[in-house]
């Protein structure tokens, strides 16, 4: 039977700490816990464990999750990140998407939501793992072409001219393929936030106009003057897989 994956709880408030390990264990799940930031950062620099997952708290003692999670992907580690966020703060679901984060689930949360954030999170993480080459590799199944470009939906990767391969979130992913779905259409920066990243409260939507710059630096040949993902004033974007003259 295959071992279970190894996730690292990054939780401060203990009672919630201890009450999320239980429940993990008792899934069948291998858990560490730190309560400190800084030691947690410490650790997932170093470790060679194969870890499968990261549940990241915001607020913590040393470095805060937005931190933390910026870091790791600064320095190439794709750990698939779940940040445990206040609800009361939409804004802080922006900036943890914006620092690198895959999902977010809001405080307090239903545990049967976690775990089916989780169980998706590990599922879509095999593009991050090192594995040996299979006898006859199965193509992506989940993909869309422009412009010599490719999103790969399943394996959450954008090959680009140049053998360029960039990883994904799955939230820049989920993104790029609401563009996909909506070619051609306006589509509005609050349906962003609501349909693809499902913060309903009123949240201020710079937040989208910076996430935007990074999907460009993927897609675009001059992310300064874009042509696939382009602006609509006053309203938000629109994708065109074939730039108009």
């Amino acid at each position: 039977m295959a071992t279970k994956p190894l996730i690292i709880v990054v939780e401060d408030e203990e009672h919630l700490a201890q009450g999320l390990l239980f429940n993990l264990e008792a899934e069948g799940y291998r858990v560490l816990h730190h309560a400190d930031g800084a030691e947690a950062l410490d650790y997932l620099l170093t470790t060679t464990d194969d870890i499968g997952a990261i549940l990241l708290d915001v607020m913590l003692p040393g470095k805060s999750g937005f931190e933390i999670v910026r870091e790791l992907r600064d320095h190439a580690l794709y750990f698939p990140v779940l940040m445990l966020t206040a609800r009361s703060h939409p804004q802080d679901v922006l900036e943890g998407l914006n620092a690198g984060a895959d999902d977010y689930l809001g405080k307090p949360f239903d545990l049967e939501m976690l775990f089916v954030r989780l169980k998706t999170l590990l599922r879509r993480a095999s593009w991050h793992r090192p594995s040996a080459p299979e006898p006859d590799p199965k193509p992506s199944t989940d993909s869309y072409t422009f412009n010599g470009r490719t999103i790969h939906f399943d394996t959450l990767e954008l090959e680009a001219p140049g053998d360029r391969v960039t990883r994904l979130t799955l939230m820049e992913a989920d993104l790029l393929r609401h563009f996909v779905d909506h070619a051609g259409e306006i589509v509005p920066r609050k349906d962003i936030l609501e349909q693809v990243w499902r913060v309903h409260e009123d949240t201020d939507t710079r937040a989208v106009d910076n996430f935007i710059v990074r999907l460009r630096r993927y897609i675009e040949d001059d992310p300064a003057s874009p042509q696939h993902l382009v602006t609509v004033r006053g309203i938000g974007y629109r994708f065109l897989p074939e730039p108009q003259p």
